[in-house]
């Protein structure tokens, strides 16, 4: 299929169907999983997956033990961290299965399984098919029971993203853009070619999944016949066969996530490949209100706030220009061309931590971020690589903060999940709710460095250019001296 030129958003949902008419569906939902005892565990590639949930855990780090207390609070949905996005794919995948065997050996004997959700980028980033082949063996291998149909639905209408006509659609200010015309389909290590999704499957998968065999789930389908409708052609789907899920809004999300679990309900077995929105809906989680700062910081009045910025998507270099003209925020640069020299690595590094720890003792704000020039690699490997380095230069520099902030904000997910894993030592997490749509807002849990303080995930795509620097304002404790 060739490739679909960007229009106006109001002209990509003209003409569209109603969405079903129904606002009870997410209720249903979560009295489905209710009766089933069946919990939503999703395999989290980075830690923006929380980006639409609420008042649901986060383990960081899962051994059975871990997976089996927090199954054993009967959640409706459990989220299992593996930050797989930036590994390499042998390693991804060997996770990914990990990931499931723990939880396979961890439900209680007389449970029927749990729903897998393998969420990965809503601009179609990440290892596929191979994270979700890893997790459909470790099924198979556990009861011998063959997963029927693996559901593509990257749709994510908090950040703009949707999938019409098996499209996937960006949308940048007014226009919406396919995605393979976007910056994010020029990825160094997960580029693509492809917006319509049969052909980013057949691409993906190296022609393993080819295009025409891919079956999708209409906009039509869904705002037409509603979920008795969608229930008939999924109970078709067999095979593991792919199925593309069309939606705009959370309504059609609905509608397919009770088909689904009805279908769970008689035995069925799916696998999905996801954006955050998805998670929300198929756990029948009810959406709730944005946090406001009080709630976040809950009495936490002294000290400055830590954010550290590594995404380096053409979105976060702009709201980060933004957010360096504040004042009374102290800024640090991590020059990438220095830590990737072994040379002034550790120089650099402790140059940086010595900065920020001198600015929080005085109560103030700091930012670090890396530089924004983009070394190339000659080989998607290679690129993953270069970024890891980089990134374990920014834990490595907090790790060698004394002096806890208030709160920690991440921009970008993987440097999010080092922030949490790697430099404050955190086992689990709870998620309190979102910030601003998108952005979610982590409580570290024991164990951690600095537990109960607020960490705030923040997505590289999500936002506008001055929102980082709203967010941190909103934030603002009473302005200290300045520093002596």
């Amino acid at each position: 299929m060739n490739e679909p030129e960007p229009l106006a958003v109001a002209d990509l949902f003209a003409g569209l169907p109603r969405p079903w008419p129904d606002d009870r569906l997410r209720a249903q939902i979560a009295d489905e999983r209710r009766r089933s005892g069946r919990p939503v565990v999703v395999l989290d590639d980075d830690p923006t997956g929380t980006q639409t949930v609420h008042d649901v855990q986060v383990l960081t780090r899962w051994e059975v033990a871990d997976v089996r207390a927090a199954i054993a609070d009967q959640p409706s949905a459990l989220y299992l961290l593996t930050n797989s996005r930036s590994l390499p794919l042998a390693q991804a995948v060997e996770c990914n299965r990990q990931a499931a065997q723990t939880v396979l050996a961890a439900l209680p004997a007389e449970s029927y399984a749990a729903t897998f959700v393998s969420r990965s980028d809503s601009t179609l980033r990440g290892h596929f098919p191979e994270e979700v082949d890893a997790v459909s063996q470790a099924l198979a291998a556990w009861d011998g029971q063959p997963v029927d149909a693996v559901l593509l639905a990257p749709c994510f209408p908090e950040g703009g993203r949707y999938t019409l006509g098996d499209v996937h659609w960006v949308q940048e200010g007014e226009v919406a853009v396919p995605a393979a015309q976007t910056a994010y389909a020029r990825d160094a290590t997960f580029g693509y070619a492809h917006s319509h999704l049969p052909s980013w499957a057949e691409e993906k998968s190296g022609g393993a999944i080819q295009a025409r065999s891919v079956r999708s789930l209409s906009l039509e389908q869904i705002r037409g016949g509603g979920p008795e409708r969608v229930t008939e052609a999924l109970s078709e789907a067999r095979g593991g066969v792919v199925v593309v899920v069309n939606a705009a809004c959370d309504r059609d999300l609905e509608v397919v996530a009770l088909a689904v679990t009805r279908l769970e309900s008689r035995g069925r077995r799916f696998l999905f490949r996801t954006s955050a929105s998805f998670v929300k809906v198929l756990a029948g989680i009810p959406d709730r209100p944005l946090l406001s700062p009080q709630e976040i910081l809950a009495g936490r009045t002294a000290g400055g706030g830590l954010i550290v910025v590594g995404s380096h998507v053409p979105r976060t270099t702009r709201q980060l220009e933004a957010a360096c003209q504040l004042e009374n925020l102290d800024c640090m640069e991590l020059a990438v061309v220095d830590v990737l020299d072994p040379a002034r690595r550790e120089r650099t590094i402790a140059e940086c931590a010595r900065f920020l720890d001198r600015a929080l003792a005085c109560g103030h704000d700091v930012l670090l971020f890396t530089s924004r020039s983009v070394r190339r690699a000659d080989t998607p490997a290679d690129s993953l690589r270069l970024a890891t380095e980089v990134a374990s230069a920014l834990t490595a520099t907090v790790r060698r903060l004394t002096h806890p902030p208030c709160y920690i904000l991440g921009k970008g997910g993987i440097t999010s999940s080092d922030l949490a894993t790697d430099a404050l030592g955190a086992r689990s997490a709870l998620v309190l709710g979102q910030i601003l749509p998108g952005v979610p807002v982590w409580r570290l849990g024991t164990g951690s460095r600095w537990p109960e303080t607020p960490l705030i995930i923040f997505p590289g795509n999500v936002g506008g250019d001055e929102t980082l620097a709203q967010v941190i304002s909103s934030l603002r404790q009473p302005q200290p001296a300045a520093i002596t």
